[in-house]
């Protein structure tokens, strides 16, 4: 089985000298966890363009800055598919606290509703499996 390549942002900004990552939750769907944005890889895009491109349609944010690759590895995913992923820190001046976004990527997020917010520590939420793996990396 191939893997399903997966591009992970872990969008930051600095405030009061502090950095944070910015996470969201489904409006309607409390159950789905706390998340980072990220997305599949499109047939014959690098992961680089990728993570551009979830970014803008997860987010709505438009000016950013992919700083560098983090980490790459490969991981079991509940339903047993494996997925190459990628993860890359965004440096980004976003001044809104909070916002909610309805992604523009199409597919499972149609019609949803995003919350977005930031934390300024890898311990004041928790993510969803596989979400915060390389997060200290941020904080540290």
């Amino acid at each position: 089985m191939t893997p399903i390549k997966k591009a992970y942002g872990y969008v930051t900004r600095v405030i009061d000298g502090k950095i944070q990552v910015l996470v969201f939750q489904h409006k309607d769907i409390p159950e789905a966890g706390i998340q980072i944005p990220k997305g599949t890889v499109k047939e014959e895009e690098g992961t680089y363009n990728a993570v551009i491109r979830e970014i803008k349609e997860e987010t709505g944010i438009q000016s950013f800055e992919v700083d560098r690759l983090i980490s790459e590895d490969y991981w079991e995913n509940d339903d047993g598919s494996i997925h190459n992923r990628y993860f890359y820190k965004i440096d980004c001046n976003e001044i809104a606290d909070e916002w909610e976004h309805n992604p523009t990527g199409g597919g499972e997020e149609k019609g949803l509703t995003f919350q977005f917010f930031w934390v300024s520590s890898d311990e004041e939420i928790e993510l969803v499996r596989g979400h915060a793996d390389y997060l200290k990396l941020i904080f540290n």
